[in-house]
């Protein structure tokens, strides 16, 4: 544990711990039930012993002493305390240590959310995953960003393959490099998973410029910037961008454009029948 951990996030800690230790009973764990106990739930030395720790370690961690602990020994006592996801993340703040990110299995957009975006009637709106792949979107931007062909596309790939981000190429090349650094710093949260290597791998391969920016390790958060395009019908199009995290599913984004005031967008959008929100994709 880090010494920068506060007294009262020690106590918490101690607190924490110990509410969720009473909580369980021995015989929830196959442990012998033997007798009244003067205590609820499992003993110090019951917990250590299940995940595998040293007694005095187990009761220094409880009572928020400054020691080491790791990853591996907070999971083993998460197991034990069967904490879920959001205790065991709590358990690391509480211990000095920045909490895993939790690793999203695929999961079925949800009414809520397809209604979201289908409500959002001032331009395109997308769902998007930790790898930057479109999971859900409306009807304008599947038109707007061309992702409506049944085919899997990722944001990554389309800004630097899409002839409709290439087609307004000052602004392209401004948000080039933000958009890699972003993309850095996702795929940083989760360094040991390969499918960021694998999509930026492929990329740089066909596109140098593209190789030419990842090349220089930037990192940086989504920048508010202008997102430039040109539509086949509707011309050129400008949106200010939005990202938002969706709280329960925090491997997701949510992304919400608004038509640039002052570039003509919202009326080129009007102008074209086709171009409405009606139902999601």
């Amino acid at each position: 544990m880090v010494g920068a951990v506060t007294t009262p996030r020690r106590e918490q800690l101690r607190d924490f711990l110990r509410s969720r230790r009473e909580r369980i009973g021995p015989g929830e764990v196959g442990l012998p039930v033997a007798g009244r106990r003067r205590t609820p739930g499992l003993r110090r030395e019951e917990v250590a012993m299940l995940a595998g720790v040293g007694v005095s370690w187990y009761t220094w961690l409880e009572q928020g002493r400054a020691i080491t602990v790791s990853g591996e020994v907070l999971d083993a006592v998460a197991g034990v305390l069967r904490l879920s996801v959001a205790e065991r993340a709590h358990l690391y703040v509480l211990a000095g240590l920045n909490p895993p990110v939790a690793r999203g299995a695929a999961v079925e957009v949800s009414a809520e959310i397809r209604a979201l975006i289908d409500g959002w009637v001032r331009g395109p709106a997308v769902v998007r995953d930790r790898y930057w792949n479109i999971v859900a979107f409306n009807v304008l931007a599947g038109r707007v960003f061309a992702c409506d062909d049944g085919e899997p596309h990722n944001c990554l790939v389309s800004f630097f393959t899409s002839p409709r981000y290439r087609a307004v190429p000052d602004l392209w090349a401004d948000a080039a490099p933000g958009v890699v650094a972003a993309y850095r710093a996702d795929a940083a949260l989760l360094p040991h998973d390969g499918e960021f290597q694998r999509v930026a791998t492929e990329l740089a391969a066909s596109v140098p410029e593209f190789a030419e920016l990842w090349q220089r390790h930037d990192v940086g958060a989504p920048l508010q910037a202008v997102n430039a395009l040109r539509h086949p019908e509707a011309g050129d199009l400008y949106f200010d961008a939005t990202t938002l995290t969706v709280a329960d599913h925090p491997h997701w984004s949510l992304v919400l454009y608004n038509p640039k005031p002052n570039t003509g967008t919202a009326d080129r959008l009007a102008d074209h029948p086709h171009l409405r929100i009606s139902e999601s994709a």
